[in-house]
């Protein structure tokens, strides 16, 4: 200070000395200069940034100070939350503060060697047990007691535990032969199930079906293995859409009916599954919609309605000229490629809306071409042309209301008409015969298998719609007999169905399968309603998939290839989805379904408890933290979507990228309540898919990362799933958020995630909680990062 600086030098220590205001706790000055007061150092814009809580200490205050904020003997507390001590007498404070220190110290031994101990009063013991107070006594009653005696030596081992660490130690011994084994009586199931249906295939159509079975499961398989994460939602969307060819059934009761009451079924066959139909569609093209970016080029697929047109308009006059026997045949195979286009479109983002304009043109030219192979009478054609009318206006409404958020309690919603609809079409079948008692075996199981897995799809699919919509408890119902019951319930569904392939007359075999339809309905009621929450998007996949195999069964009972394809390809689709959820919960699917699973650990112990205390920051911590870091990555759950807080959200990326900060989504496969909704999110908001990255892609990436930030999710993140073999979720795939630099977990409250499973994340040393509504304290980022950078 003897040195006058330049106005440049202050300028840079001024600069300096408020980066470091906002990042340290504790600020101590002591700048003096004989004669002159202190010189500020400390000014009160930098006092202003310090992080609530901060302390500054100063020793120039006899002088004036050098913290502006500085009352000569005072201490103050800024609006901002920092502590500012003037006292100008520290120096006669220490003594005192150290003595009281270290008489407290001794004080609390002594108490600890005499009432503390006993609780006695005047009663004063020595514990020799306790190790400080034996560690201090010198001499007692006149006898020398120092040095203290060893501790004694740890017990040695016993055979048991040392057997246990060297199979612990031993090395892991891979036996290369087992997963050949395996796959040798896989191939061994197949062939024998294969040529057992051939050798009870009743006629050649059944056995061409079968073929149309085999090959359209191996093509659906790599078609929906092939389709991107970030599109599973739209998946989900599409395959409802095509499952509602459940209407094909409902049109062929209608076409052939005897009697009111199949004309009953067949109409809400009919209806419910266009419902399924334009409802699917339109959700579809909603959400691949939000996946398109402003600088994307033009896109002409109306052009496609031209074919479309073409296809449609030969067909009809093919079918009309009665020359082409076969043409029926012809448009429905074409219409089963135009559904397969439709989901295999869905491998990328560039084709994935041509995927959605070939799965409506294959769902149309399938109505038409039943039409056309039907032949209804003019009433009966109107009739079909009102029902789908009302069931397309009752889609159309729903659709255009469905909202992210929405999109897994309305799939599921969807699914249950499906189910009810292939109900509906197989009891109609059955009834609609003159004489049930002369229908094959093969009819009669295909007639039993559409009514039990569209009952079990129907009302498992109403009872994951209340858990997901938040109208019945996310928490399984844990009855101490579940196991008998659903044994109990599928014995008696079984029991049904042997009456039903005995071929017994109308009466009784009508009572068999009304029978088979109320147990199985009430299994997959109670099967669903005993799956826990953390389960539920596996829930949705698994009956998408039963969905499908209604559909195929449904095909072989009215011997129509079409509906064989196309259930092939849903059940399929569930069923690789299903294994994907299954693998990112760690989860295994039979014990999901038996509600075995999200209710318990999957071993026998206790949960950890994770001890600490979680600690809170506010938002201009966090704004100054995203500042300060140059890479950030973002872990939006299903809070995000609840609050709507994607939009400031969105405003807030694009601001941090503009800075030059490098920003990324990760997405977890399971976050949300359905396959790909939280992608389907983002892309609502206009964030642009290429930083929107999977688990498996950014998992190695957080211990490079600066900062992340956490909004609405819980379970994706716990890393119990690591660190306790005992937790419900041991051993599930998770975002390892905590190896970054800093995480800020956004959310309303420190409860549980939906898995019900306490996340020792929050108590972690570098984790803060900034709680409150999502969509709020984004708004307040945005703002604050907005005003950070410009």
């Amino acid at each position: 200070y003897a040195k006058e600086m330049s106005k440049e030098w202050h300028a840079a220590a001024a600069a300096m000395l408020a980066k470091q205001c906002e990042e340290v706790d504790v600020i101590i000055t002591t700048a003096l200069i004989p004669g002159r007061p202190a010189p500020i150092m400390i000014t009160k814009a930098m006092v202003d940034k310090m992080k609530s809580g901060s302390v500054t200490v100063d020793l120039a205050a006899v002088a004036g100070g050098n913290v502006e904020t500085t009352v000569a003997d005072e201490k103050i507390v800024t609006p901002n939350g920092v502590t500012c001590l003037g006292y100008t007498d520290l120096p006669s404070r220490l003594p005192t503060t150290s003595s009281t220190l270290y008489s407290n110290n001794i004080s609390k031994f002594l108490l600890s060697i005499g009432p503390q101990t006993t609780k006695v009063t005047d009663h004063y013991y020595i514990d020799h047990e306790d190790e400080a107070v034996r560690g201090m006594l010198v001499v007692e009653n006149g006898k020398m007691m120092w040095p203290a005696p060893l501790p004694p030596p740890p017990p040695a081992p016993t055979q048991a535990e040392l057997d246990a660490k060297a199979a612990a130690e031993a090395p892991e011994v891979i036996d290369y032969r087992a997963p050949y084994v395996q796959g040798a009586k896989n191939a061994t199931y197949a062939a024998t199930s294969i040529l057992g249906l051939g050798m009870v295939a009743p006629d050649p159509a059944f056995s061409s079906l079968l073929t149309t079975f085999a090959l359209s499961n191996i093509i659906g398989v790599q078609v929906v293995l092939g389709v991107t994460h970030a599109l599973h939602s739209p998946l989900m969307a599409v395959t409802n859409a095509i499952s509602g060819t459940t209407a094909l059934g409902g049109m062929h009761l209608l076409a052939n009916s005897t009697g009111p009451a199949v004309t009953t079924l067949g109409a809400l066959a009919t209806t419910l599954s266009t419902v399924n139909i334009v409802g699917g569609f339109i959700v579809t093209t909603k959400m691949l919609d939000m996946f398109k970016r402003p600088d994307d080029p033009p896109e002409y697929y109306h052009l496609y309605g031209i074919p479309a047109a073409g296809a449609l308009s030969m067909y009809g006059i093919g079918a009309a000229s009665g020359k082409f026997p076969e043409i029926d045949a012809a448009a429905a195979t074409l219409a089963g490629l135009l559904c397969i286009g439709g989901i295999g479109g869905l491998s990328s983002q560039s084709t994935a809306r041509l995927g959605a304009v070939s799965g409506q043109a294959g769902v149309g030219l399938a109505v038409v071409s039943t039409l056309g192979h039907l032949h209804p009478s003019i009433g009966t054609t109107a009739a079909i042309g009102g029902m789908m009318a009302a069931g397309g206006a009752a889609g159309h409404y729903i659709g255009h209301r469905v909202e992210p958020t929405s999109l897994p309690q309305t799939v599921a919603a969807f699914h249950s008409l499906v189910g009810v609809a292939a109900s509906a079409a197989a009891v109609g079948d059955y009834i609609n015969h003159d004489n049930v008692a002369q229908l094959d075996k093969v009819h009669l199981s295909t007639i039993y298998l559409a009514s039990i897995i569209g009952s079990v799809t129907a009302t498992g699919s109403l009872v994951a719609f209340g858990k997901l919509d938040g109208r019945l408890s996310s928490a399984p119902m844990q009855h101490p007999a579940r196991d008998r019951i659903n044994i109990g319930l599928g014995a008696a569904t079984l029991g049904a169905g042997a009456v039903v392939m005995g071929g017994p007359e109308m009466g009784t075999g009508i009572a068999a399968l009304g029978g088979a339809l109320t147990t199985s309905g009430i299994l997959g009621w109670h099967m669903t309603a005993s799956i826990g929450g953390a389960d539920m998007p596996v829930v949705i996949t698994v009956l998408n998939s039963y969905s499908g195999w209604a559909l195929c069964a449904e095909g072989f009972m009215l011997d129509m290839p079409l509906l064989t394809i196309v259930g092939s390809l849903i059940g399929c689709s569930g069923a690789a989805l299903t294994k994907i959820m299954c693998d990112a919960m760690n989860r295994d699917i039979v014990s999901v379904i038996l509600g075995g699973y999200g209710t318990k650990s999957s071993s026998g112990g206790e949960a950890m408890k994770f001890e600490g205390e979680a600690t809170t920051t506010d938002v201009d911590t966090v704004v100054s933290l995203l500042g300060e870091s140059e890479s950030v990555i973002i872990v939006p759950g299903y809070g995000l979507a609840v609050a709507k807080g994607q939009y400031p959200l969105k405003e807030m990326v694009d601001t941090l990228r503009s800075a030059g900060k490098k920003v990324r989504f990760a997405i977890h496969p399971v976050a949300g309540r359905m396959p790909g909704q939280l992608n389907v999110l983002l892309a609502e908001a206009g964030v642009p898919y290429d930083i929107v990255e999977e688990l498996e892609e950014i998992n190695d990436d957080f211990s490079e990362t600066d900062a992340v930030l956490v909004i609405g999710a819980n379970d994706t993140i716990n890393s119990a799933a690591e660190d306790d073999p005992n937790s419900e979720i041991a051993g599930m795939p998770v975002l390892r958020v905590w190896n970054s630099k800093q995480v800020i977990v956004m959310k309303r409250s420190l409860a549980a995630g939906y898995a019900g499973v306490e996340n020792p994340v929050f108590l972690k040393d570098n984790t803060d909680m900034l709680l409150g509504d999502a969509k709020d304290s984004c708004e307040k980022l945005a703002a604050g990062v907005k005003a950070k950078f410009g």
